[in-house]
């Protein structure tokens, strides 16, 4: 029974048990998509990322428990945290990852990884049916990302005390909800929160992909290109976010929780 690599990395966290936990699989070849669903699954983290190696860098896909992702933040930082913790890339090279969203970049800055993400700038929009109704805000401002949609509420206590109806949320004509204001704490500029059941993540702990839109909205309305993130889920997480033309800067921490082997059948 052949056996592949398996790391347990806390994203966007200078400790363990804090940020957003994701799996990094470290395939020899490119595997089947049905088996790295099943293996996503087995694992029952928000992401679980799987990576090949190629002369220029890895292959880099994302699979919640129930559907594989165009992009996330997290998985990305872990992948990187594991490759150079493992000393499978040198510390001083930064690592080029080819994905459905295009080529992402991670670099090492002092002892914060950084990923260079296509910006994703909210558009006003409608909120679908039964959204606000569900969260039970009255927004300031609704928009849509790339993929998911973004409430603005008036106050960070508002975020803090969401307490959707996940089963009515999953019914919701959207991939995902980012909810979002300014911070009340000096220490950050604004903080969030991520719902999506219908891709099989009730609440997101800390989400990278959701501040490609988030920080693009927050520098405009606060007159700023780097700005600090919290997100305000039960193990909470900080995204630094800095403005780069049409790319977005995310920087974050990691720390490997454990490691071990998969095996295959």
């Amino acid at each position: 029974m052949d056996k592949v690599r398996i790391f347990q990395v806390d994203a966007f966290t200078d400790r363990a048990f804090a940020g957003n936990p994701a799996a990094v699989c470290l395939l020899e070849k490119a595997a089947d998509s049905n088996w790295m669903q099943n293996v996503a699954a087995e694992m029952n983290l928000s992401e679980t990322a799987f990576l090949v190696a190629r002369p220029e860098g890895f292959g880099l896909r994302w699979f919640t428990p129930t559907i594989e992702v165009p992009l996330c933040g997290h998985a990305t930082l872990a992948s990187a945290h594991a490759l150079w913790d493992a000393d499978i890339v040198p510390h001083a090279e930064s690592i080029r990852f080819d994905s459905l969203s295009g080529a992402l970049i991670a670099t090492r800055n002092e002892n914060m990884i950084e990923l260079d993400f296509p910006a994703a700038p909210p558009t006003e929009t409608e909120p679908p049916a039964g959204l606000l109704e569900t969260l039970g805000v009255s927004p300031v401002f609704v928009g849509e990302s790339d993929y998911d949609k973004v409430v603005v509420v008036e106050s960070e206590q508002i975020v803090r005390d969401l307490a959707p109806d996940f089963r009515q949320l999953s019914q919701v004509d959207c991939r995902g909800v980012m909810v979002t204001s300014t911070s009340a704490e000096k220490e950050f500029d604004f903080v969030s929160r991520f719902f999506a059941p219908q891709s099989g993540i009730d609440e997101d702990p800390v989400t990278g992909s959701a501040h490609c839109s988030l920080g693009p909205y927050w520098a405009e309305q606060l007159g700023k290109t780097e700005l600090v993130g919290y997100q305000a889920s039960a193990r909470g997480g900080v995204v630094r976010v800095r403005l780069e033309g049409d790319r977005v800067v995310l920087g974050g921490q990691a720390v490997t929780v454990f490691q071990g082997e998969l095996a295959i059948e």
